[in-house]
């Protein structure tokens, strides 16, 4: 067993595998870094996923159009998204609260109109994203079949990682964004408009978390099927926190809970001795270990969570 784990075959297709699994993360939690930057928490983000799921299913299976897919699926988790975004920014309401009743409600949606879509048929496939090979770098060992032969969905997540680092450190907008999430009355003296800036982030949560359920229907599976997204949105919520509410941090922090992911299905494959209840529950046993492991670590925004509302102390 030893031996057939200690391969570079085993290791390259490890970190492909590893990979194609952090993808779906990476874009729902750069998302929630933007949201939670402007101080405010979406707990519902495996509804926004879902709606993305979803959404990008029914548009590509009417349409028979990956793009119409891709754009109905980023319009799901937007208008998931805007609810959470009027209850919490418009009515003042808890945040945990809201985004823990989406999530409910969206199983139940999304379950109920697959239902309704299927008609009976237990089976229905897509067509899925081709993968593009990039010559000569994709023949790197190890990592060229990991970064260099992926489709465009994975190219396109670490240039908008890149992108939203250089945002924060480097533009005035990238400041104010965060400086709503510290002290969200300061901004609003200084002239910063909290609400608009807070209702872009919604809209960025929503787009991104839509195309991380997307991603999942049109890249990897051609299917779409009841909860498939399976606690993915909660586990992009601890890579923001593991990476520290940066897009970066959270890029490396989806590549351990990917990874984790990709060696249980690698560890069943390979009929590794343990019962498969105990390999599945890998994933979240890191998840679990690394947030405790960053502990007194985080750079949480100062704000998070708690609504603002205009001229209060």
């Amino acid at each position: 067993m030893l031996e057939q784990i200690f391969t570079l075959t085993f290791f390259t297709a490890f970190l492909a595998a590893a990979v194609r699994m952090a993808v779906p993360l990476i874009y729902a939690a750069l998302g929630e870094v933007f949201l939670e930057k402007t101080g405010i928490l979406n707990i519902g983000l495996e509804g926004v996923m879902l709606g993305g799921a979803f959404g990008s299913f029914a548009g590509a299976f009417y349409s028979d159009s990956l793009l119409v897919g891709f754009l109905c699926g980023m319009l799901g988790g937007c208008m998931v998204s805007l609810i959470h975004g009027f209850l919490c920014i418009k009515l003042f309401q808890d945040q945990s609260v809201s985004g823990i009743a989406l999530n409910i409600f969206m199983l139940g949606v999304t379950s109920f109109g697959y239902k309704l879509m299927s008609a009976g048929e237990t089976y229905q496939q897509i067509e899925t994203l081709k993968r593009i090979r990039i010559p000569v770098l994709s023949r790197i060992p190890l990592i060229g079949e990991a970064f260099f032969h992926q489709d465009i969905m994975t190219y396109l997540v670490f240039i908008l990682v890149i992108l939203a680092s250089v945002f924060y450190r480097k533009t005035s907008s990238g400041l104010a964004f965060s400086s709503i999430g510290e002290n969200p009355q300061s901004a609003d003296a200084a002239g910063i408009s909290v609400y608009g800036h807070q209702w872009a982030a919604i809209i960025v949560n929503g787009v991104l978390g839509g195309i991380g359920g997307a991603v999942l229907v049109l890249v990897q599976l051609g299917k779409f099927s009841e909860n498939m997204i399976s606690g993915r949105g909660y586990i992009a919520l601890a890579a923001v926190i593991l990476g520290r509410y940066t897009p970066l941090g959270t890029l490396g922090a989806a590549f351990v809970f990917g990874g984790a992911n990709a060696l249980q299905i690698r560890l069943q494959a390979m009929g590794v001795p343990l019962p498969t209840q105990a390999l599945a529950m890998l994933p979240y046993i890191i998840t679990l270990l690394t947030l405790l492991l960053s502990i007194g670590k985080s750079n949480q925004p100062e704000k998070l969570g708690k609504p603002y509302i205009r001229g209060s102390r």
